[in-house]
């Protein structure tokens, strides 16, 4: 960009993981609206925590009443709103931190976009396979109700599609097994992610 001249900083990401003992890399957790992906990465950041391990949980809600809150629904705005996060999570990466992204992320496209942004060895996919019906019963917001009455427009999973990852680091079913279970499976996915070589 014209007139940006990146100023050569003497502490850098490796001398913050090196301080930290623990690499640094962002978790995307994707699903519908509903599916426990803030829960699960509340639960996750836990665990992280008790290992002593720096973490920052990122989700739509935090970012869309702060950061992006000029920014509404449609499909080029959220285009933005991901991107913005994608930005936030790599700033973060570098400051030495493991981040939990939460966002619906809906379309394939977005979350390459998070991918090529963050870095491709940077980035792990959870896919919190949960079913529209069950998100929906669910409706801890009451954001479906809202949505089927017209109330809210573009609203993913009712008028607006979820495509679902084609190939997620992991994939959690939240209809046949417990949080506890699927956050215990993704700390032992990071563990390794974790260690500086």
């Amino acid at each position: 960009m014209k007139n940006i001249t990146t100023f050569n900083f003497s502490l850098g990401r490796e001398e913050r993981n090196k301080l930290n003992a623990h690499n640094s890399f962002v978790v995307w957790f994707t699903g519908l609206s509903g599916s426990g992906k803030s829960t699960l990465a509340n639960m996750v950041e836990k665990l992280l925590y008790e290992q002593e391990v720096r973490t920052f949980v990122l989700d739509g809600d935090s970012l869309r009443s702060g950061l992006n809150k000029d920014l509404n629904f449609s499909a080029k705005e959220r285009e933005e709103n991901l991107r913005v996060a994608a930005e936030v999570a790599k700033l973060l990466v570098s400051s030495g931190s493991v981040v939990l992204a939460s966002f619906i992320s809906p379309q394939q496209a977005n979350r390459e976009t998070a991918k090529d942004i963050i870095g491709e060895e940077d980035f792990i996919e959870v896919f919190v396979n949960t079913s529209l019906e069950t998100c929906e019963k669910r409706d801890v917001k009451g954001l479906y109700k809202k949505a089927r009455a017209g109330e809210i427009k573009n609203f993913t999973g009712i008028d607006s599609p979820y495509e679902k990852p084609v190939n997620p680091d992991i994939e959690i079913n939240t209809e046949k097994e417990n949080l506890e279970e699927a956050a215990n499976r993704i700390i032992k996915l990071l563990r390794k992610k974790l260690e500086i070589k």
